[in-house]
């Protein structure tokens, strides 16, 4: 049984998984993270592998706490990943992304697919059908982009994410918001256009906090999984400690 912990920007995940199944999922503030761990060790005695995955945001002693009591692994570049690493830069690509296309290779082996990953910055990230990883793009997030429109200017406000009715925004708040919303849902839907004219056979993931909004709002078909990070963690940690 196995423990997965991913500390995202604003929240961590808690998942727990028997082989390839998802028993239960905690998302939580890192305020009350050592409390949930506890709670989940008790719900269940059997776990005994862990992952920590984006770790920066942790106490040190809650990690070397939990690397005494348990087989934990933490995500780095220093892992075996089950695919080729074309990136140019390795060293400097997120070990998330890394998570991301190993969740593909699991679940989608020797197919050309699109991991597109909807947080606080939205990643593409590309792997062959030869299991060749190539890369991706990074761009602004929803909340990114909301964000930087109130900061970096003098009087637009600071507003809570919402779809308008309206592409033709007729006031500032439905301008800022046709903006952001139609941005995304363009930019998306335009990439992975550009993908299909190169991969015709192309299958494409959205994953990430703003999945599930965004995939009613796409044209391209899709498969939104929002667990998906996490299942690739798990399958990392399996791929390590069983190959």
């Amino acid at each position: 049984m196995n423990l997965i912990i991913d500390v995202g920007n604003t929240l961590l995940k808690i998942a727990v998984f028997q082989e390839d199944k998802l028993l239960e999922k905690m998302v939580v503030e890192v305020s009350a993270f050592e409390n949930a761990v506890k709670k989940i060790f008790k719900n269940y005695p059997k776990i005994d592998k862990c992952m920590l995955a984006s770790v920066g945001r942790l106490p040190k002693q809650v990690i070397i706490d939990l690397q005494k009591k348990h087989k934990t692994l933490i995500l780095d570049a220093s892992l075996k990943f089950p695919f080729h690493n074309c990136y140019a830069t390795p060293n400097t690509l997120g070990v998330d992304r890394m998570a991301l296309v190993a969740g593909a290779v699991k679940q989608y082996p020797n197919r050309n697919v699109l991991i597109i990953d909807a947080g606080s910055c939205i990643t593409y990230d590309f792997i062959t059908d030869q299991n060749d990883y190539l890369g991706g793009a990074i761009s602004p997030g929803i909340r990114l982009r909301y964000k930087s429109l109130h900061d970096f200017t003098a009087n637009l406000p600071l507003l809570d994410s919402e779809m308008p009715k309206n592409i033709i925004g007729d006031r500032t708040s439905e301008a800022i918001h046709s903006g952001v919303m139609y941005g995304v849902i363009k930019e998306i839907d335009g990439v992975i256009n550009e993908y299909k004219d190169k991969y015709s056979d192309l299958t494409v993931i959205l994953t990430g906090g703003d999945a599930n909004f965004l995939s009613k709002q796409l044209k391209n078909s899709i498969f939104a999984n929002s667990n998906f990070l996490l299942e690739g963690l798990n399958f990392i940690l399996e791929y390590n400690t069983h190959s």
